[in-house]
């Protein structure tokens, strides 16, 4: 029995029946004061087994007084057609009787056992942090590429509008060096030279923000396919 015995406490006895005939039991104790047990006697059919609880009930322990508890498990073959138990153990004769007998022994717990039940108790908390906790960085990891691809997607955006302006303004301005050509070419005092490099410095103009818009996008494009 382990303690503390500031209440009940059970232990459970296994009785089998190998044999091929019934067999009748009757559980004895030095102390019946001290226990409760339940069944106390029956009937165990051939190859079968039951299971007797003996229930300790609460006192004042002392480690120093020896345990003289003991139990004994007395067993007989039953007769055929068999009506009163008591009449049974009465009429048995002594070297029909088998018994065991089994001695009591008390426990307290450990102290070392209590200081490691404390100290698992206080771990598992730690523990299943950790376990919660883990996956936490990988969370994080994952946050920052999705922002940064965010990122890489409006500058691209914003390049290719960018780009379509330049397209929009190159555009006009090669209208309005047709329409200043047409002028040049109606107004017979105007000098062509001049026309003309005035043309080939309103034209190259756009040209150098396309290809410097397309330089942009190239690379953001690399980094966000890298």
């Amino acid at each position: 029995f382990s303690g503390p015995f500031t209440d009940v406490v059970t232990t459970n006895l296994k009785l089998r029946n190998p044999s091929d005939r019934k067999v009748c039991f009757k559980v004895k104790t030095t102390a019946p004061r001290r226990y409760c047990v339940r069944p106390n006697s029956g009937i165990i059919d051939p190859g079968s087994s039951v299971i007797v609880s003996v229930m300790l009930q609460p006192f004042d322990y002392d480690p120093n007084e020896k345990s003289k508890h003991k139990f004994m498990v007395q067993t007989t073959y039953a007769p055929p057609n068999i009506t009163d138990m008591e009449a049974v153990w009465k009429e048995a004769k002594p070297d029909e009787l088998m018994d065991s007998k089994l001695r009591c022994v008390f426990e307290m717990p450990n102290e070392n056992d209590k200081l490691n039940d404390i100290d698992a108790s206080k771990s598992a908390p730690v523990l299943n942090t950790s376990k919660q906790d883990g996956p936490m960085p990988k969370a994080h990891s994952v946050s920052l590429n999705d922002t940064e691809t965010r990122k890489l997607v409006e500058e691209c955006k914003r390049l290719q509008a960018e780009i379509m302006k330049l397209t929009e303004d190159n555009r006009h301005l090669r209208d309005e060096g047709l329409r200043l050509r047409k002028v040049a070419h109606s107004d017979k005092s105007g000098s062509p030279t001049a026309l003309a490099l005035r043309d080939n410095g309103s034209n190259s103009l756009p040209s150098l923000l396309v290809v410097i818009a397309a330089i942009f996008i190239g690379f953001f494009l690399g980094k966000f396919i890298l």
